[in-house]
């Protein structure tokens, strides 16, 4: 099994080497290809891509214009040749050292589509936003109603796909508004989706997280949309 590890990255010089490493010895059998996509940062992260990174990664493309990282997705999901593909943020919230229990469904062959809740588990978190829980279990939860799925965390970074199962799916959301996208395609495809529980170390704005209430707006835009009129 070939593993496409996709990393969606903005104006994260201060984490994205660091990222990689650990991406590199994550604890997997599987052949890695690391692929990170830049959105046209601003504060040294393509010049740490291009001079520290890049004889790390199997493939860097570089966004001429910040479309998103929706965009930044959809052009990393076009790049990979894996039999599977993962999201990996680039601003260590996300551990990689659980792709093995990430994993674990689709190469038991019980699942196409593994989803990693931060909600589910008795995993390591870290004490940040809380409204931001109430957001994404509202999302969540409304998600659902649309779906008939019974995830606890549709806003999740971590997903796993069968390359197959992306390649029936047109990703249209250029931000943050994938997670509800990708969320109702796949409910609507007939595939086994599984939730592993992870940790979580989130970060606060001083400390570089982007995504605002107007991305919650759009998020829940994203949700009627693609489950109502898609």
């Amino acid at each position: 099994m070939k593993l496409s590890i996709v990393i969606p990255c903005y104006n994260e010089a201060k984490t994205i080497r660091q990222i990689v490493d650990l991406v590199r010895s994550a604890p997997i059998a599987e052949d890695k290809e690391i692929i990170i996509v830049d959105d046209c940062s601003t504060d040294g992260t393509r010049d740490l891509l291009r001079t520290e990174i890049a004889a790390l990664a199997d493939k860097i493309i570089y966004h001429q214009t910040n479309q998103g990282k929706g965009a930044a997705l959809r052009t990393g999901f076009a790049a990979a040749t894996g039999d599977i593909v993962i999201v990996q943020d680039a601003d260590l919230e996300y551990d990689p050292a659980e792709y093995p229990k990430l994993l674990q469904p689709i190469l038991a062959g019980k699942a196409d589509v593994v989803f990693g809740s931060r909600f589910a588990g008795g995993e390591a978190h870290r004490v940040v936003y809380f409204w931001h829980m109430v957001g994404n279990k509202g999302l969540t939860l409304l998600s659902n109603m649309m779906t008939n799925l019974n995830l606890t965390d549709m806003e999740t970074c971590y997903k796993v796909f069968k390359r197959d199962v992306l390649q029936k799916i047109t990703i249209e959301e250029n931000r943050f508004g994938f997670e509800p996208e990708i969320t109702a395609k796949v409910a609507k495809l007939d595939v086994v989706i599984y939730e592993v529980g992870i940790s979580y170390y989130g970060r606060t704005y001083k400390e570089g997280k982007k995504i605002g209430w107007r991305d919650g707006f759009r998020a829940l835009y994203a949700v009627v949309k693609y489950n109502l009129f898609r």
